[in-house]
């Protein structure tokens, strides 16, 4: 009971920290710009290019619709029969392991099976994305990125659930406090290694050279008094159209890094203003504070999940005894996807009120609007960007304003001059 309570304090301070570096580090009082100049932003761009949008988007939100329904279902039913759990038993029956192998084959077994049910569905859409020119890698390439995805997968899952079935069995009544810290320490640590050790896997990086343009890019950092390791471009053309740049890592692992399609489609002025506004993440302290909201919710969630261990209904459903027993990690990756796929939107909304901060530090440090809105439709026109997407596509997808929001703030930055 004592641990129970413990839990349950330390998810409710965790929580409340959560909800006060949401309520004051996150930009709220940024307005979105009212409908009617969205509107009037949506009639400057070219019908042509926003019909070329929409008719994209709706070949692709069927797929991702249907993927994730699918893929919910596949996890229920995984994780609320037994089908899970005799998979588990089969697997540690047929190698003679022990629980802690048992655990990590089986988790990774189920994992693997809800992957491969949601395989169908990115190929499909990959295929559409082809058809519309946005990718140009070939299938034997995107095996190649899923080798090389299953082999992180692989590596960071096992250990997950390493790490998780040793503490369960190490401290059965106390596991949450370890594995909390061990969450929270490994959220932070991942924000830092991932540009260095994971980015290479699926990119090559080479230092932009010598130019007036590079020049530019690093005076823009240094007026926003970030410090960056390098200016990095990337070869996204071996895979796609799509342009872009951002800015990754923390403190001795932070760089530019811009797209090479980027560079080839774009003006100079454009491209320093897509780094501007990268830089204004970096000014304002994003990455950091997705690490950290990262990190507390990490905690704050092992800590619900050993709370939620003490109901026994869904484990008898799942055919397993508890959290500590290997049987219940189908109920355990259920519970992980559905709490994505709630918390989904809530990172999105987050998300957009962080990148409408960043397009206002953009115009602000160059005092460009006009480069900045043929910037916007020039990225929309090259990914084939839905520019003004439904509510509801909005809500539970979108990352970012759409093309039209940005469009109508930079209409009122312009008005306000």
């Amino acid at each position: 009971m004592a641990s129970l309570v413990g839990a349950a304090v330390v998810a409710a301070v965790l929580l409340v920290a959560a909800g006060v570096v949401v309520g004051v580090a996150v930009p709220w009082r940024i307005p979105v710009p009212p409908r009617t100049a969205q509107l009037a932003a949506l009639a400057r761009l070219p019908a042509e290019q926003v019909a070329r949008g929409r008719a994209l988007a709706a070949e692709l939100l069927p797929l991702r619709y249907a993927g994730l329904l699918v893929e919910l279902v596949a996890v229920l039913v995984l994780g609320l029969t037994p089908l899970a759990a005799r998979l588990v038993t089969a697997i540690g029956d047929a190698v003679g392991a022990g629980r802690l192998v048992t655990a990590v084959l089986g988790g990774l077994a189920v994992v693997a099976i809800v992957e491969l049910v949601g395989l169908p569905f990115a190929a499909r859409r990959r295929a559409v994305l082809r058809r519309y020119g946005l990718i140009t890698q070939g299938w034997a390439g995107w095996a190649v990125d899923l080798g090389r995805g299953a082999v992180l997968g692989i590596v960071f899952v096992g250990a997950a659930l390493a790490g998780f079935f040793a503490a369960t069995g190490a401290w059965p009544h106390a596991w949450w406090a370890p594995v909390a810290g061990a969450a929270a320490i490994l959220t932070l640590l991942l924000s830092m290694v991932f540009p260095v050790l994971v980015e290479p896997l699926f990119n090559r990086f080479t230092p932009m050279p010598d130019s007036p343009l590079r020049d530019d890019l690093l005076a823009l950092a240094a007026a926003d008094r970030v410090r960056v390791r390098a200016v990095l471009v990337a070869d996204a053309s071996r895979r796609g159209s799509a342009v872009n740049a951002y800015v990754s890592g923390l403190g001795p692992t932070r760089r530019i890094v811009v797209f090479d399609t980027l560079l080839s489609a774009a003006p100079d002025a454009e491209t320093r203003l897509v780094v501007a506004h990268e830089l204004g993440h970096a000014r304002h302290h994003d990455v950091p504070l997705a690490a950290g909201l990262g990190a507390l919710g990490a905690a704050c969630g092992c800590c619900l999940l050993y709370l939620f261990g003490a109901w026994h209904a869904p484990f008898a459903l799942a055919g397993a005894t508890g959290l500590a027993d290997p049987r219940a990690v189908g109920l355990l990756v259920a519970l992980l996807t559905v709490a994505q796929l709630v918390l989904g939107p809530v990172g999105n909304l987050v998300s957009r009120r962080v990148e409408a901060r960043a397009d206002r530090h953009a115009l602000r440090t160059t005092g460009d609007p006009a480069t900045f809105a043929a910037m916007q439709g020039r990225l929309a026109l090259r990914n084939l960007a839905d520019v003004d997407p439904g509510r509801v596509s909005q809500t539970l997808f979108g990352s970012h304003p759409s093309t039209v929001q940005r469009l109508a703030a930079a209409d009122e930055f312009t008005a306000d001059r």
